[in-house]
């Protein structure tokens, strides 16, 4: 027996051992993405109505979590995200869902400088033979908070993708507190939204600026996943991958011939990313795949090292942008809806590589829960909307009408090209309000 079995034995405890560490006033850090914790989050959940002022730090919820149900009015437990899904949007309904403003590459600074965690409690892959546990499609800033917190739980979860690095994507057996044994939990099946007509048009617009060679990041929704299908289809070649997300959209174009990543300047051949969600499709391709490299975020979205490779292309979705530029991806007006992520990181990345272009991808209307038209190119952002990239860093903006080009262009212009692209039927409204904004000629 090696000396990594016998320390991991003496570290294997049951999930309601690991968890009556937690005490009164512990910051946890928690689930993110598609690493949950199914065995330990009920145990904890049991211990909630005894503790007080516990500080759950959760990120991009894939899973309904016990501790919530335990707490559904928060009276014991604080919850922090820092990105909403409808699954905490949920939760805001019955109790307050805090957010956490942030620039995603940052984020495992504000972990050792800012807000370290007493608690770590992660899902990992199996152990391997040199003692170590792997991530597996989440990296983030896992490291930097293993680096900070006291104690460190480990749930092991037999169906978890072993992802290859990159860096910072693997635990050792020294460095853990406990050991919990979740057997086969699966891993959460995210579906991709399917895109509708709209989506497909707005595509359309960005493919035609995509060329061969080029390096892509690609934001979460229909939209993106519609354009990673066209680009499946297409005949483009030598792309590569440099991303914050994995998505099967991804994989998609992989298996279609499209990624090579021959053409990049730096993890040549290989897709570099700091997450990955969707279906298993994606945990499978991930799987042991020399292709996939995780890394921290404060590598993927760093725009010094990002920069490194030429004709980064970055295609993200937004909520609504006003007629100077502004672009609100997080909220409706003071109603938060997801996060900033790293949506600002890649804005300014792209742009700053050699040849890279960014596009920001917005649907021309919506229809609200009364059946009513709104236009999402707006005079100016709705009353409390967050700013998430201000109008000096948005480059190309794509709606189904068409793509402009807003770099370097004056408010007047800015405001002559965004309204061209707007819904027909709210044009004429625009040039008004735009007028008495004083933004036109």
């Amino acid at each position: 027996m090696s000396n990594w079995v016998k320390e991991y034995q003496s570290k294997l405890v049951s999930p309601e051992k690991a968890v009556s560490v937690v005490k009164n006033g512990d910051w946890i850090q928690y689930s993110f993405a598609a690493n949950t914790l199914p065995v330990l989050d009920p145990a904890l959940a049991k211990r909630i109505p005894d503790l007080h002022d516990i500080v759950i730090v959760n990120g991009i919820s894939t899973r309904p979590h016990a501790v919530y149900k335990a707490d559904p009015t928060g009276v014991h437990s604080i919850w922090n995200s820092t990105h909403l899904t409808a699954i905490d949007r949920m939760y805001a309904k019955t109790r307050k869902v805090f957010y956490t403003p942030l620039k995603y590459s940052e984020a495992p600074r504000y972990v050792r400088e800012n807000s370290a965690p007493d608690i770590l409690m992660i899902q990992v892959a199996p152990m391997d033979k040199h003692g170590y546990f792997n991530m597996g499609p989440t990296i983030t800033h896992y490291r930097a908070a293993a680096d900070m917190a006291k104690t460190i739980i480990v749930e092991v979860n037999e169906d978890m993708p072993y992802a290859q690095g990159g860096y910072g994507n693997n635990l050792h057996i020294s460095e853990i507190t406990y050991i919990v044994e979740g057997g086969h939990t699966g891993m959460p099946q995210i579906a991709n939204e399917e895109p509708e007509e709209v989506d497909r048009k707005i595509a359309e617009f960005v493919l035609r600026d995509i060329r061969d060679g080029d390096c892509l990041q690609l934001g979460i929704g229909a939209m993106p996943n519609a354009l990673g299908q066209m680009i499946a289809q297409s005949d483009l070649k030598d792309l590569g991958v440099h991303t914050e997300m994995l998505c099967d959209s991804i994989v998609d174009m992989v298996e279609a011939g499209r990624i090579t990543g021959m053409k990049k300047q730096i993890d040549q051949g290989r897709m570099a990313y700091t997450f990955a969600a969707g279906s298993q499709k994606l945990y499978d391709f991930i799987d042991n795949n020399p292709q996939c490299a995780g890394y921290p975020v404060d590598y993927t979205n760093d725009r010094v090292i990002a920069c490194r490779n030429d004709n980064v292309v970055s295609i993200n979705n937004a909520i609504e942008i006003d007629l100077t530029g502004q672009v609100c991806s997080e909220s409706k007006g003071t109603h938060m809806i997801s996060g900033a992520g790293g949506q600002l990181d890649f804005v300014d990345i792209a742009y700053n590589s050699k040849g890279g272009r960014s596009f920001m991808c917005i649907a021309s209307t919506y229809t609200d829960s009364n059946g009513k038209v709104h236009s999402r190119i707006n005079p100016v952002l709705t009353l409390g909307a967050v700013v998430t990239d201000t109008r000096s860093t948005i480059q190309y903006v794509a709606t189904e009408y068409g793509m402009v080009n807003l770099k370097g262009q004056s408010t007047w212009q800015r405001a002559e090209r965004l309204i061209s692209i707007a819904h027909p039927d709210f044009r004429d409204e625009l040039i008004r309000e735009a007028k008495k904004l004083d933004l036109l000629r």
